[in-house]
């Protein structure tokens, strides 16, 4: 686990373990003044758009500032579960956050697409460490007839979503990957304090939202609802969301309380399983799609594929799961190398 800490009367930030960061705190909030939260940085970074490789697919991210926000719900939120606390003051830098969840149209253009140089062939491992790798052939329709253009990829693994993140960093020269959990919900919350982006009436959520109560039991092309107060398109609803974290039930009771942690987030190892899914998806109610609300993945999530061993590429039985890309201003080191370790052996 990687974290950064600060002490309030000092403007060193302490990486852990052993690498020093300098940091001016002269903007941060007393983090245990909790009423004051959350604090928002001015933004001083700008929107883009990214062209894909081959020119005809485009992606949006939007500038999100930075801040410091208590992370998790309050103990008194309608169908709040252990998992979401305790609350905990937590730092986010500025960053980028994509605008969308990633559709078919950007990831067929990577896993379609033909190996170049030393990519080597789908599903086989390199004796390159920093060659581009590719998914396997579908067992099935990957789509599972949701439909295609527009439409969010799905069943992606968590491996997969990495690996997509990796190959368009290569392509693009720009450092993508997925957010950090306490990243999406900062970016999800966008400077609230409710149950969800749009205040804390559920009744409302079918004009943010694909959910069970509207989406006919399928997913829907991207940004179709309304956004949140940051421009971000379906962080409630349409499908839940990979975050970069393990998911760990009790992960919360480990942060201090009384000053703000700087960029947490439970490091990827080998596992399959479990990680970090976040915002809800077009199957949930409501409640699963608070912006708080968080979902743990398992081996139920593959339990159709009779491929020995399982594919670490697809998901057989998790319709529900797609995912969005971040780019911070000024990415961790440890950030910069990070890359799936899942193989074929991983349980």
């Amino acid at each position: 686990m990687r974290r950064f800490l600060y002490h309030p009367l000092s403007a060193i930030l302490i990486f852990l373990p052993g690498v020093l960061v300098l940091l001016s705190l002269q903007d941060t909030p007393a983090a245990d003044s909790k009423d004051k939260l959350p604090h928002l940085e001015p933004v001083k970074h700008k929107s883009y758009t990214e062209t894909m490789p081959g020119g005809k697919v485009k992606f949006e991210m939007i500038a999100v500032p930075g801040g410091t926000y208590l992370m998790g719900s309050p103990k008194d939120e309608k169908g709040r579960k252990d998992d979401e606390g305790p609350q905990h003051p937590v730092t986010i830098r500025p960053l980028w956050v994509g605008k969308c969840e990633v559709t078919w149209d950007e990831y067929d253009q990577y896993w379609k697409s033909k190996p170049e140089g030393n990519d080597p062939k789908p599903g086989e491992k390199s004796k390159d460490v920093n060659a581009v790798t590719r998914p396997t052939p579908p067992y099935a329709d990957e789509t599972f007839g949701h439909g295609r253009e527009g439409q969010p990829a799905i069943c992606i693994t968590h491996h997969a979503a990495m690996e997509y993140c990796y190959w368009l960093s290569r392509k693009t020269g720009k450092k993508y990957r997925l957010p950090t959990e306490a990243e999406w919900e900062w970016a999800c919350r966008a400077g609230t304090t409710t149950a969800y982006s749009f205040g804390e009436d559920p009744a409302k959520l079918g004009e943010y939202a694909w959910f069970a109560g509207n989406s006919e039991e399928v997913t829907h092309k991207v940004a179709e609802k309304k956004p949140n107060p940051w421009g971000l398109y379906d962080m409630h609803g349409n499908v839940s969301e990979w975050c970069l974290d393990h998911y760990r039930k009790d992960y919360y009771s480990t942060f201090p309380l009384d000053r703000a942690t700087v960029e947490p987030f439970l490091m990827p190892t080998d596992k399959r399983f479990p990680h970090v899914a976040r915002g809800g998806a077009w199957s949930d109610q409501p409640v699963g799609c608070r912006s708080a609300a968080r979902r743990g993945s398992d081996k139920t999530w593959i339990k159709l594929d009779p491929q020995r061993p399982q594919s670490i590429w697809w998901l057989t039985s998790a319709e529900f799961v797609g995912f969005r890309i971040v780019r911070e201003v000024e990415e961790l080191d440890a950030l910069k190398t990070l890359r799936s370790k899942v193989t074929r052996e991983s349980e």
